[in-house]
């Protein structure tokens, strides 16, 4: 299989699950409390090791107990962490997630040490990406790096993947740096600034989207399942049919964009890729926890 270069941040995540999510002002009692690994760029990391791709995690945490356990995490799921930077004057993130009875969650999320990732950081692990078919990364990173990062990417015949999470604005000329754009509907809805109600608004939508430079665009939506288009095809995929109910939808676009990094990494069509990726996000949501709620391969074949 072709390598991966996954950029993005590690954070420990603090889950606090209760009947609601409480509203501003408002004190509730909640029935759990997890502590575990996250950051999108981690768990997505994660998710993709765990499905046997060979991954490679740039990103930067403190020398601490979170950071202890980031490296635990990833030891067992099988990502490589030379590019993993540490700096002992850093805190390692963490991030605050309230979780309701349904399954949906509201997030906090402090970088600490990874918000000062930075270009030279990038340089240094340079022949990490140079070795990599799929770039992928997120918008949790500081905005100048993600797109020096996507820049080198694209210069080394990379792949590249943004998942634009949490939505940040993007220079128009740098839409042209990713060959697949995966926002979820809120996210598309940020960069459009329009709602996106009926399936013409979607395929609108992704023309747009195209039209900024993008390759392939991938919208995906949660329980409606996900849409996909380039300049030569575009379809609907429905949400994959789940044995289980979901309880915890935190880590679902992070096993998404995971499982598309490595679906495409293996060779995969386009199509194939989103089906796949579409069917490990709608696993992962069975599941408690973000990091902990990526399935292994053999999971997902069985399935």
């Amino acid at each position: 299989m072709n390598q991966i270069c996954i950029f993005g941040v590690f954070v420990a995540d603090l889950s606090f699950f209760g009947n609601k999510i409480p509203t501003r002002g408002e004190t509730i009692l909640g029935n759990k409390h997890l502590v575990g690994p996250g950051g999108k760029g981690s768990n997505q990391a994660i998710a993709a090791a765990r499905l046997k791709g060979k991954v490679n995690f740039i990103t930067k945490v403190g020398k601490d107990h979170y950071a202890d356990m980031a490296f635990s995490y990833y030891k067992e799921a099988g990502v490589n962490t030379s590019s993993v930077i540490q700096d002992p004057n850093l805190s390692t993130g963490v991030a605050g997630i309230m979780i309701n009875e349904t399954g949906h969650n509201a997030i906090n999320i402090v970088p600490g040490a990874a918000a000062y990732l930075n270009n030279e950081d990038i340089d240094k692990n340079l022949e990490v990406i140079k070795k990599s078919k799929i770039f992928l990364t997120q918008m949790e990173t500081p905005d100048l790096t993600t797109i020096y990062a996507l820049k080198k990417a694209k210069q080394n015949n990379c792949l590249t993947i943004l998942n634009p999470a949490p939505a940040r604005k993007v220079n128009k000329e740098d839409f042209s740096l990713l060959d697949f754009f995966t926002p979820n509907e809120i996210e598309a809805e940020f960069y459009l600034n329009k709602k996106i109600h009926t399936e013409e608004d979607m395929k609108y939508a992704a023309k747009q989207f195209l039209d900024m430079g993008i390759k392939n665009i991938i919208i995906t939506l949660g329980a409606k399942g996900v849409y996909f288009a380039n300049k030569d095809e575009n379809y609907f995929i429905e949400a994959f049919k789940l044995k289980k109910s979901v309880v915890d939808t935190t880590g679902a676009g992070d096993a998404f964009n995971g499982a598309l990094a490595v679906a495409l990494a293996m060779g995969y069509t386009y199509k194939d890729s989103v089906i796949f990726a579409n069917k490990v996000g709608g696993i992962s949501t069975t599941r408690l926890g973000a990091a902990s709620s990526m399935p292994l391969l053999k999971e997902v074949e069985e399935y």
